[in-house]
Parts: structure tokens; C-alpha cells; sequence
């Protein structure tokens, strides 16, 4: 291993291993409801990430929705959402994670939603719910992706002076007005000063990419990851319509508007939550093959996100036993969604699993949907995965 990328990897494991890493999800479950094809029978296992996506899912209405993540200061963000729903009325709850500030954060923790959360989110929160009380530094620009997101906020705001121009760009009402203004200010926002940034390790590390992710697109893209960054990016701001666009619209003024929000921050998707006591969602702290092996339940739908790439490359042998766990779970008719960094995921291509008393590749036993996943992929409104795929399991 050379010295550039063990200090790669030192820095993405500290900053991943110490750090609440996502405040906000940054995949489109617009997308995955429609890949999913949700029903009341379905369990489903999704990485809990910042756990918007799971609460979305939860409004599906599937029998159970099991967030899981290694971090625990992510499923201690998930936790306390959970418990804002089930305590708060929706002003404060808007406040908190609409916002992403409320004068009165502290008070409601201490008062009301502190005795709602598992011993571990207590102690994590009793230090850090000070990430709610400043307006200007929103909750969205705390955590490692969101630090990046302040730095961006900085460099439009005082760098590139464009800020009048980006914020046409999300009241825009049609795709041609936010083409017109994006070519407007493209090469100020591309100077060599944002190329250098987005081109280091360091920088993509606070936004969860790992060494493995990039050199899969720097092998598989061409003109490497600068041009897939700067190719997503004015996808997003020049082909895809902004109006509704809350991944982004979030990063770049650090709070979301009652019009443009995940859905579980609208006010009858709250009620609806809050109706339901959100019994059907539950949080784990775990790797997904260690909560796979600690039960037996059946589970029909698994969401990935793009952590397969993070296994990829020096720890192939974990990415198969995962596998080989999932197998274990898998329900009948079970469909697994996932995305990659890459324009491919290769690697699946290796994978072994025991399936029935034998040894077989994994892609022998998975029917893909590439028209749809593809169909879906162009729809994205984060953009920033180079691919996405829909697949069931045979059985």
C-alpha cells in the first residue's frame, strides 16, 4: 500500500469512526418508493444514514422498517427525529429539522425528548444538541458532510460572489431559466480553487467517499472524478428541475422551505407519523450482515445505499458474508436496491455465496431490472452515484 493512501484511509476512518458524518439522506427515495413497490407485507432493511429515507419508507406503509448502521451517531440522529415526532407538534419538529434551528432546542430536549432515547443517543445528544441553537450555523452545516456543505456556502457567499445567481437558480420555474443563469456563473463557481478541493481525498472524505469509490470512477469515467463532480453538478442545476430539489437546496442555504423538504417534513406526513407512533420502524446499531445473523425474520426488501463500494477493494471477504447473510434472510420475491460511485459494480460479478448446498456466484441468482433502474438513475435529483440497480433474488 503506498504512503498517499494509507493516509487516505487513515483520514476516512477517522473521520467516519468519530464523527456524525450525514445530517440529511443523499439518496432519492422518490426513486427507491417507486423501484420497491412497497407493501403492507414488506420488511425492509435499509442503512440508517441520516434517517430521512427510512421515515419516508415508513410512510409507505410496509410491515416493519429496520435501520441499521454501524455509527451510532447516526442512528442516535434517527432516534431523535423519532422521538420529536412522537412529542413535539409540527411547528417545533419544522423548526428542528426544517429549519435546522430552534431557540428553545435545548428546553425541548431536556423536557421532553431526552427520556424518549436510547441510553447511547442521551449521552450523545446531552453534548451535542447545542448543533440546533444557531441560525446562522444551521444543523445542516454541522457533522462532517456538513461542514463541506458550509465551506460550498462560504465559497458562493465571499469566493465566487454568486449567491443572487444560485438562489435564481432554485426559484427557478423551468429548466430553461436555470440553464440560462447556471451558464451565466459556470466558470466562476468552476475555479481552479473549487477543482483543487474537489480533487483531494480529504475533501471527498467529509462527504463519505471512500479511496475504493473514487478510484472506481477514476477508472471508469472519463476525465476522472473531477469531470463526474462537474458533470453531475450541472446536471442538477441545468437539467433537472430545481423547484423541488431538497438534497441540494439544503447544502446550499443550510435549511429546507415548507415547499421543498423530504416528505416526512411535510405537515400531513407528520401527522401521519405521529398517527401511526412510528411503531414500525426500528433502529439497530450494527453491521448489516451482524443484524442479519442475530435473527430469523424474513426480510423482502433491502436498501444498501452505496456501502458495497466501501467493501470492495481490502475487504471483499466481509462484502461476501454480507451477501451470504442477506441470502440467509431473504423472503420470497425479495428485491435489493443499491448504487455505486461507478458507472459499474463489477465486483458483484465475484462474488461467492452458498445457496442451496452449493457454491455459486452471486449474479446467478439475481434477476436485474436495468431498464427501470436506468430510467430511474436519470430521474436522480442528487445525481451523484454514477449508477443504480434494482435486483430480485431468485427463490
Amino acid at each position: 500500500m503506498s504512503l498517499r493512501n494509507w493516509i487516505s484511509g487513515r483520514v476516512f476512518k477517522f473521520v467516519h469512526g468519530n464523527n456524525l458524518v450525514y445530517n440529511t439522506c443523499w439518496e432519492d427515495p422518490r426513486l427507491d418508493r417507486e423501484a420497491l413497490e412497497l407493501t403492507s407485507e414488506d420488511r425492509v432493511l435499509v442503512i440508517t444514514s441520516a434517517g430521512c429515507n427510512a421515515l419516508d419508507y415508513a410512510l409507505a406503509g410496509p410491515k416493519h422498517v429496520y435501520a441499521v448502521d454501524m455509527n451510532p451517531r447516526q442512528n442516535a440522529l434517527l432516534e431523535l427525529k423519532m422521538a420529536c415526532i412522537r412529542k413535539l407538534q409540527y411547528e417545533d419538529f419544522f423548526g428542528l429539522f426544517g429549519a435546522g434551528h430552534h431557540k428553545q432546542a435545548a428546553k425541548l430536549y431536556q423536557s421532553t425528548l431526552r427520556a424518549e432515547l436510547s441510553p447511547w443517543a442521551q449521552t450523545y445528544w446531552d453534548r451535542w444538541i447545542k448543533f440546533f441553537d444557531n441560525p446562522r450555523r444551521t444543523f445542516y452545516y454541522r457533522g462532517t458532510s456538513g461542514a463541506f456543505a458550509r465551506m460550498i456556502a462560504y465559497y458562493i457567499d465571499r469566493v465566487a460572489k454568486i449567491r443572487p445567481e444560485i438562489n435564481e437558480i432554485l426559484e427557478a420555474q423551468s429548466v430553461a431559466e436555470q440553464q440560462e443563469v447556471y451558464d451565466r456563473i459556470r466558470d466562476k463557481f468552476w475555479s481552479r480553487t473549487m477543482r483543487f478541493a474537489l480533487n483531494r481525498d480529504t475533501t471527498l472524505s467529509m462527504l463519505g467517499v471512500p479511496k475504493a469509490q473514487r478510484q472506481q470512477i477514476e477508472n471508469q469515467y472519463p476525465g476522472g472524478i473531477l469531470s463526474f463532480i462537474q458533470d453531475s453538478m450541472e446536471a442538477v442545476f441545468s437539467k433537472l428541475p430545481a423547484h423541488d430539489n431538497y438534497f441540494w437546496r439544503v447544502y446550499i442555504t443550510g435549511s429546507y422551505t415548507p415547499e421543498c423538504c423530504p416528505e416526512y417534513l411535510k405537515p400531513d406526513n407528520f401527522q401521519r407519523l405521529k398517527a401511526d407512533d412510528i411503531s414500525n420502524v426500528s433502529v439497530h446499531t450494527d453491521s448489516v450482515q451482524g443484524f442479519l445473523e442475530k435473527g430469523d425474520t424474513p426480510i423482502s426488501r433491502f436498501i444498501l445505499l452505496d456501502h458495497m463500494d466501501w467493501l470492495s477493494d481490502h475487504f471483499f471477504p466481509l462484502l461476501e458474508s454480507e451477501w451470504q447473510a442477506i441470502l440467509g434472510r431473504a423472503a420470497p420475491q425479495t428485491r435489493v436496491l443499491w448504487r455505486s460511485g461507478g458507472l459499474r459494480t463489477d465486483f458483484i460479478d465475484r462474488v461467492q455465496v452458498t445457496y442451496q448446498g452449493k457454491q455459486v456466484l452471486l449474479p446467478e441468482l439475481l434477476k436485474y431490472h436495468p431498464e427501470q433502474a436506468a430510467r430511474l438513475h436519470e430521474l436522480d435529483r442528487v445525481h451523484t452515484y454514477g449508477s443504480f440497480y434494482i435486483a430480485d433474488i431468485a427463490g
